[in-house]
């Protein structure tokens, strides 16, 4: 049996390797000139960069763990997570829940008070569960810690209303942290939260491109880059899978690529599955690279809460994962802003978001602008699936007609779920051993 699978990133690849390890002949069909999706990596004049966001490897999915370990063995760099949120002017440890000592002492009673009054109007029943992310931002951390930073960050990274989102996506993802752990925090004892990244991975060289390329070593004749499907039908018991000038068949299809790439590609799908596609939302990302003579902060990567510092949500400081991604005597940073496709951070140009974040960086003292030796800007159309209040019923239009349709759906964007890497592998795993 031969499988087609559309979509050569993450998930595509991992797919197809594992469907291959099983003996499967198998075709990856990828729009672009290169794998990797969300995963790719460039090197330029000595610096290495992920232009899809910065990716680092964790997980407490032991067994897809073990796998992303696997696949870098030889080529990796541990590290200990030093992350930070940029707060009134000062590193406040990262979760914010953990750095209250960090905090003006009015935003940390604040925080401390917020947080105790809801944990009691919980316990005591007087709070009716959440219907949206930002009540549930205020039932699991209280007034402060929700005015603070969370609603503040979450309305920044999304640029969606946090009470119109679904609070579906963030069970598991974001725990309630234990009341000792606030107190501890407030006077100044040391605590750890989200534990499972407080070690990490990454490549040594390469990038993370370097975990996609080695998941696809194995089955690199079976890739076909520069193939963009624009026409999937079915003919019998076989599909016919075309980019207007050649046809593969196959005789199952399965989708990593994002399904609104898919719906246009099939012939006759209903107006309701289009509306709803056209319903879901999403966020695209800009990533702006710089390298820079000297050194940076310690710091893992930077969380940017308040608005008026920038559009930056987040900065990292790869320089710090792998000691081969910039050369001797320089740094790399790279500064993430999400928007939403179409809005005005779309329609900038490069140089002028070059610009606010050079000079966002020199007012934190990060750098100085003599110090630039390298710079760009990065575009992923997209980047994070938002969970809107209508996303539970908008999916499900969309997943019954594929599954109707006999198209399987894996991975982030054609799930479109909000998967992390380890996610993205987990849902591959998943589907290989139930098919």
């Amino acid at each position: 049996m031969k499988t087609a699978i559309l979509g050569g990133g993450l998930s595509g690849l991992t797919l197809a390797r594992l469907l291959h390890e099983k003996g499967d002949d198998i075709v990856v069909l990828e729009a672009e000139s290169e794998v990797g999706g969300l995963c790719r990596s460039k090197t330029s004049q000595g610096f290495t960069f992920d232009t899809g966001g910065s990716h680092i490897i964790f997980s407490r999915d032991s067994e897809v763990l073990e796998f992303m370990r696997r696949m870098i063995a030889g080529n990796e760099q541990r590290n200990n997570r030093n992350t930070k949120i940029f707060y009134k002017g000062k590193y406040v440890k990262y979760p914010f829940e953990n750095g209250l000592s960090d905090l003006p002492p009015e935003d940390r009673f604040a925080c401390v008070n917020g947080f105790v009054k809801m944990m009691i109007a919980v316990e005591k029943g007087e709070k009716t569960a959440p219907s949206n992310f930002r009540e549930w931002i205020y039932y699991t951390f209280g007034t402060g810690i929700a005015e603070c930073y969370m609603i503040p960050y979450n309305e920044k990274i999304w640029k969606f209303p946090t009470d119109l989102m679904s609070c579906q996506w963030v069970e598991g993802r974001i725990p309630r942290p234990p009341v000792e752990d606030i107190i501890k925090s407030a006077i100044g004892i040391s605590t750890e939260g989200y534990t499972h990244q407080a070690i990490f991975s990454y490549p040594l060289d390469g990038g993370i491109e370097a975990l996609v390329h080695s998941i696809a070593k194995p089955i690199e004749k079976f890739i076909r880059t520069g193939f963009r499907v624009n026409a999937i039908t079915k003919t019998g018991s076989r599909w016919m899978i075309s980019n207007g000038d050649e046809v593969i068949q196959a005789d199952r299809c399965i989708c990593t690529m994002p399904i609104q790439h898919l719906l246009p590609c099939i012939r006759s799908v209903p107006a309701t599955v289009r509306n709803a596609a056209d319903a879901l939302k999403y966020n695209s990302l800009l990533c702006v690279t710089i390298g820079i003579k000297g050194p940076v902060p310690d710091i893992s990567w930077l969380y940017i809460p308040e608005h008026h510092v920038g559009r930056t949500n987040r900065i990292s400081f790869p320089s710090g994962y792998s000691c081969h991604v910039a050369p001797d005597g320089c740094s790399a940073i790279v500064a993430e802003i999400t928007h939403q496709p179409g809005d005005e951070v779309a329609t900038l140009p490069d140089y002028e978001i070059l610009r606010e974040v050079l000079e966002m960086l020199q007012e934190m003292q990060i750098l100085n602008k003599d110090q630039v030796v390298f710079s760009s800007v990065e575009r992923m159309p997209f980047a994070y699936v938002v969970y809107d209040c209508e996303y539970k019923k908008n999916i499900a239009i969309i997943r019954k007609f594929c599954s109707e349709t006999g198209i399987a759906l894996v991975g982030r964007f054609a799930q479109f779920e909000y998967l992390n890497m380890d996610g993205c592998i987990r849902s591959v795993m998943d589907y290989v051993a139930a098919s």
